[in-house]
């Protein structure tokens, strides 16, 4: 439609729309999001043969309404030919507005549905994080390679804060640069987006500044060395698992599913060392059923009686085994001194004789030499 507003072109999935003139588009989103669009992002690109300008707003009126902060925001906006815009899968509508810095110049619009790995690989990353956040706040090489990484990206906010102070104070630019963190932001967001470009044209200067800016900060690690004081290793780690559930929850499109497995990442987390605890008494508990219980002592006419049962069952087993077709007599009999007391033996009788009992009797019974050796050895020791 034509008139006092502008024509509104609706965006689907798929479909390609080229214009060259300045346009309005809008994104309605009806579709539900499911458990497979955990790592989906839905983009809308534009590409252009010249540099353009593109502002998102999140309905159709704010497409028309005039905004001092858009008018602001416009001139801190990049102009690109070629940039993307993030869709939340949760929106219902999302606008934008292309507007052409020069006559004549083409470009078009696309919105398509993909999976992002850089979804999946920030989620790894804040669950490498949350589980090895102790380990990491503990390694040295972790410290100081955060410690450089950290020195890279806060020379950038050093080079603005050093500008801002240099810069005449009446100069339009200072009013942009007073902006601190906000316009700081920008300027990293602008250098990270057109990385590429740096690195093809200026090499030299950026590895040159690399160079330097990780060799003082690296000075600077080393000069205050890895962290050593126990209160301030859990600061850190505490630090790097918070950060650690930041980065699961943003790493996936769906709030509910994020959710609980942040929560369940918490749960493993906080019950793991209650959960070793439980397993080592469980243990304790089974090895204390297992273990058999002490033994009762014989007393002395019970050790005599098993003396005896024992006795007489292993010679009958002698007796039966010496009957079995297994033994050699003729081999037994060539080597004992008394082949007719084997025989007797193996037939029933004795295996000792009246003599031999007596002679047992005089050294081990009541009254024998080796009881009473016994009994004179515990009174010299009582002595």
């Amino acid at each position: 439609c034509t008139g006092a507003r502008e024509s509104v072109v609706s965006l689907r999935e798929g479909q390609v729309h080229r214009s060259s003139t300045s346009q309005h588009f809008c994104y309605t989103n009806t579709r539900v999001p499911g458990w497979h669009d955990i790592w989906t992002r839905t983009q809308i690109r534009i590409n252009s043969s010249r540099m353009i300008r593109v502002t998102q707003v999140d309905s159709e009126e704010e497409l028309e309404e005039f905004s001092m902060w858009n008018v602001v925001f416009s001139f801190l906006k990049e102009k690109l030919n070629d940039t993307s815009i993030d869709v939340d899968l949760y929106s219902n509508k999302t606008c934008l507005k292309v507007e052409l810095l020069e006559s004549s110049t083409e470009y078009c619009v696309t919105l398509f549905r993909r999976f992002d790995p850089k979804l999946f690989l920030v989620f790894f990353l804040g669950l490498l994080l949350f589980f090895c956040g102790d380990m990491l706040s503990r390694s040295q090489f972790f410290y100081y390679s955060a410690g450089i990484s950290f020195g890279l990206v806060a020379s950038l906010l050093v080079l603005v804060y050093m500008m801002s102070k240099v810069m005449p104070k009446k100069n339009p630019v200072y009013f942009l640069l007073v902006g601190g963190w906000s316009f700081s932001l920008y300027l990293l967001q602008l250098i990270f987006k057109n990385l590429r470009e740096i690195c093809k044209s200026y090499w030299q200067y950026l590895l040159g500044y690399l160079l330097l800016v990780g060799l003082v900060s690296f000075g600077v690690c080393y000069r205050y060395g890895p962290l050593e004081n126990e209160r301030s290793i859990n600061l850190l780690s505490w630090a790097l698992q918070l950060l650690g559930l930041l980065l699961m929850y943003s790493g996936i499109q769906i709030h509910p599913i994020a959710l609980a497995l942040v929560v369940v990442a918490i749960c493993t987390k906080t019950l793991d060392y209650p959960l070793q605890w439980a397993f080592a008494a469980y243990r304790r508990l089974q090895s204390a059923r297992l273990e058999p219980s002490p033994r009762r002592l014989l007393s002395e006419e019970e050790y005599r009686l098993q003396g005896e049962v024992e006795t007489r069952r292993a010679l009958q087993e002698l007796r039966d085994y010496c009957r079995s077709p297994d033994f050699s007599a003729w081999t037994a009999v060539s080597r004992i001194q008394s082949p007719k007391r084997f025989a007797d033996f193996v037939g029933g009788a004795c295996h000792l004789t009246p003599s031999e009992v007596c002679d047992h009797e005089q050294e081990y019974g009541p009254g024998g030499i080796f009881f009473e050796e016994q009994l004179f050895e515990e009174d010299e020791d009582d002595e």
